[in-house]
């Protein structure tokens, strides 16, 4: 049966506002009682433990030669290609269907494979190469354009013309649930004549998804839009953390440096794109008609609901924006093409991510730049407490997911506290 057929239930118990139904099976890592990071999936709010799986013989059918799953990383796993993923992931769907007793009516086996989410730690489920970040929502182009240029030509000439990006630093990408300092650098305020130094106070988060590389290019290769989906393995939510007044100072000529490479977030569950194929959408009309390498066929936008909210030190969580993915004006088939499209090579685990999404009305922008504008428009959080940008101690969570004909699929949070600058 098709993994992503709407009637699949599951004998596990899975609630309707749960981001993993028996129609996701993502992949991600884990560790539990000090052991060594492994593979996992995930249905419900059980993690499923697939080296174990492995090991116990319920992988056999997948015809998998050696046990890729015992890995610090998914990224020898991803490296077998789609197919491989296609048939774990099959497999995984009938195993867990409710009308399969191999393992329902196995308590030994059962406690072997599988165990609570509270009880795991999810760690980066990739080793991340390199890192590109792009800069493809048109309506946080046009916001940020507007800001800080001629409201009248917000978007600079070659914006509609290809997908802006720069390369990003990978080291410092962390799963969900971590911290970090505050970061600190030269910023130039506008009653100063010369540059000052110190911690940023202008924190802010960027709202963005990013998908994982699972096929290696060669140097010298182009990939083309119509063959983009067979080198990406899946999506996770993206946080990048941006010191906007660290950036102002330092961009031109060069882009972001140190405004950026202190801190990114992620998700730690892969979500499949044979998983969200049936949440695929139409996409903007694009004008003016893009160059031949990135034209594309078929509905390439995902429609998946983003959610951020902003947690005070001693408050719950305020929804400070609710936006969706399907307001990228470049798709990610078109940013890999045009990735590529000099001969960059790609490797497995490569992440590349949207840049900020934002959409159409004020309470759909993707960061405190937007919501707040440039700080003029303060939002009030429900402890009463007014925020222009991200404060010590604050914690960002974003969630995402995609809903239709009845199933759910999500993401799980990305989620990260800021610290006081060291």
């Amino acid at each position: 049966m098709n993994p992503n057929d709407p009637s699949l239930r599951s004998w596990v118990n899975v609630s309707e506002q749960s981001d993993f139904p028996i129609q996701n099976i993502p992949f991600g890592v884990f560790k539990r009682d000090n052991s060594l990071p492994r593979a996992a999936s995930a249905i419900g709010d059980m993690v499923i433990d697939l080296s174990a799986m492995y090991e116990q013989g319920l992988l056999k059918p997948c015809g998998l030669k050696e046990n890729v799953f015992n890995r610090r990383s998914l990224n020898a796993f991803i490296s077998l290609g789609k197919d491989v993923a296609r048939k774990v992931r099959q497999r995984l769907s009938d195993l867990f269907r409710e009308d399969n007793p191999e393992l329902r009516d196995d308590a030994m086996m059962k406690n072997r494979v599988m165990f609570r989410m509270s009880d795991a730690e999810m760690v980066m489920p990739v080793e991340v190469g390199d890192y590109t970040d792009f800069y493809s929502s048109i309506n946080h182009a046009t916001n940020v354009g507007t800001m800080f240029r001629d409201p009248d030509n917000a978007l600079l000439p070659n914006w509609k013309h290809l997908p802006v990006g720069y390369h990003g630093r990978a080291s410092s990408i962390f799963a969900s649930g971590h911290t970090f300092y505050r970061p600190k650098g030269q910023m130039k305020p506008a009653d100063e004549i010369q540059p000052v130094f110190g911690p940023t106070k202008s924190l802010d988060f960027e709202l963005e998804m990013a998908f994982v590389i699972c096929k290696e290019s060669k140097p010298g290769e182009s990939i083309t839009t119509s063959v983009a989906d067979d080198h990406i393995f899946g999506m996770v939510l993206f946080n990048d953390w941006s010191a906007r007044d660290i950036q102002t100072w330092e961009y031109v000529p060069l882009g972001p440096f140190l405004a950026k490479n202190f801190a990114s977030t992620i998700s730690p569950w892969i979500i499949t794109l044979d998983a969200l194929e049936p949440f695929r959408c139409k996409g903007y009309e694009q004008d003016p008609k893009v160059l031949p390498y990135l034209e594309y066929e078929g509905e390439r936008n995902i429609d998946i609901n983003l959610e951020v909210l902003i947690q005070p030190e001693k408050y719950g969580p305020s929804r400070v924006s609710l936006s969706n993915y399907k307001y990228m004006y470049w798709t990610m088939e078109q940013q890999l093409a045009h990735h590529t499209v000099n001969g960059c090579n790609l490797r497995v685990g490569d992440m590349m991510a949207s840049g900020t999404i934002s959409g159409p009305e004020p309470d759909s922008y993707g960061s405190m730049l937007e919501l707040t504008w440039r700080g003029t428009k303060p939002i009030t959080l429900s402890d009463g407490t007014e925020r222009k940008f991200i404060n010590d101690h604050d914690v960002v969570i974003m969630r995402g997911w995609a809903e239709k004909d009845g199933v759910r699929i999500g993401f799980g949070e990305c989620k990260a506290k800021v610290l006081p600058a060291k």
